[in-house]
């Protein structure tokens, strides 16, 4: 499977490339719309930061509580019904006079939702296509995740001009009910990917073992560390940029479909893994511009060339998958997804408060500079992970994930 044409001769691919971009939509909108409600009513470049990524905090209660649920529903309902609580939940924000805490606690389910939806999409993008066809079909879904962000973050700001920043998240709560309804009616009736009842002991159990080995730790690391700290200058685009920081938000959404694009599509599989490092480095070294507080234009360059560089997660979880059995890999993803988002809120809380207590300009370089220090620090425990995912030496440890997610066996002896 090498081309479009074969991804999009896979009807269920088609559905959940179309679902997914309706959720993406939907995330689009609905964040610039309560980045500019909070900043607004608060002024606060901490509050405005969380309001837009703060749902990621949640995503470490779903990692160690849920996460042994994304291979043990069926794809379809989990779906459905996520997008569904997104929907609903998006328009409770919308509500006049919401108070701070009450949006933030809705912020917090989103995000525990949010938690089990990524690993039951990309469990089953991995079913859907054979083994080969995994990073193209990765690359078009962030391909279609970028080109919708530049047409979201652009009719987001349109609409909140419009429309008032609420009348934005209707229209969110509906492009997520058109996701949870695409899903249910597009995709197959599917079995769970493994047996047995979801629950916390499992999630913990497969979470202790996905974590305890060293190669897969260190792609982990990579996958979240590097990119949530830029995700932190991301979150101070309102602040740095107010009404036009829609220009940025779209500009960083066009690096990275370029990334994407070229990573899944033109870069020889011999090459992929070889380019992470680079790719990590690209994605911080330009923010650094930001310290000479830039005019928007070159500030928008820097932020284009920059996001090219997020291509380095797909590479990474090109890894990820090679490093972890099959019936372990929605979990897996889960967890990578759950951690990414995490470190994402983390690393707008930090910048938010940096930017508290200097400026918006000093803590996106602040934040670009420890992004170019986790990835030279990590560059020597990749390289060792790297070497194990090209080799089948590897998968007899692996499969102890699957023993854990099943938990003991009721029929072996005891003593």
């Amino acid at each position: 499977m090498r081309t479009y044409s074969d991804l999009f001769r896979v009807p269920e691919f088609t559905a959940l490339f179309a679902s997914s971009g309706a959720q993406v939509a939907g995330q689009t909108v609905s964040g610039l719309a309560l980045g500019t409600l909070v900043f607004g009513a608060t002024g606060s470049p901490l509050l405005s930061s969380l309001a837009m990524f703060g749902t990621s905090f949640a995503q470490v209660v779903g990692a160690l509580a849920l996460l042994s649920a994304a291979d043990r529903l069926p794809a379809r309902a989990a779906l459905a019904c996520t997008s569904a609580v997104f929907g609903v939940g998006t328009a409770v924000l919308a509500l006049p006079g919401l108070p701070l805490w009450a949006l933030f606690a809705v912020l917090a389910v989103l995000g525990l939702a949010s938690s089990l939806s990524g690993g039951v999409r990309y469990g089953l993008l991995g079913e859907v296509l054979p083994d080969e066809g995994y990073v193209l079909g990765r690359s078009v879904l962030n391909m279609a995740a970028g080109t919708t962000q530049i047409a979201g973050y652009a009719a987001g700001g349109v609409l909140v001009a419009l429309v008032s920043p609420r009348g934005t998240l209707l229209v969110a709560a509906g492009l997520y009910l058109v996701a949870a309804g695409t899903a249910r009616w597009g995709l197959s009736a599917r079995p769970a990917r493994a047996a047995g009842r979801p629950s916390v002991g499992a999630t913990w159990r497969t979470d202790v073992l996905l974590w305890s080995s060293a190669h897969r730790r260190h792609v982990y690391l990579a996958l979240w560390v590097p990119n949530g700290l830029i995700v932190g200058c991301e979150a101070l685009f309102v602040p740095y940029a107010a009404h036009r920081a829609g220009v940025l938000f779209a500009t960083a959404a066009l690096g990275m479909l370029a990334g994407d694009t070229l990573a899944g599509r033109f870069v020889p599989a011999r090459w992929r893994a070889r380019l992470g490092a680079p790719l990590r480095l690209l994605l911080a070294v330009p923010y650094l511009v930001f310290a000479a507080r830039p005019p928007l234009a070159v500030g928008a360059a820097a932020v284009l060339l920059a996001s090219v560089g997020y291509a380095a997660s797909l590479l990474l979880q090109e890894q990820l998958v090679a490093l972890t059995p099959a019936g372990s890999r929605g979990h897996a993803l889960g967890l990578h997804s759950s951690g990414m988002l995490t470190a994402q809120g983390i690393g707008a809380a930090l910048a938010g408060a940096v930017a508290e207590r200097a400026s918006a300009p000093t803590a996106m370089a602040v934040m670009a500079a420890l992004s170019v220090g986790v990835t030279l620090a990590l560059a020597p425990g990749l390289g060792r992970a790297r070497r194990a995912a090209e080799s089948p030496e590897h998968r007899p440890a692996t499969d102890e994930v699957e023993g854990a997610a099943r938990g003991p066996d009721p029929a072996a002896p005891t003593g």
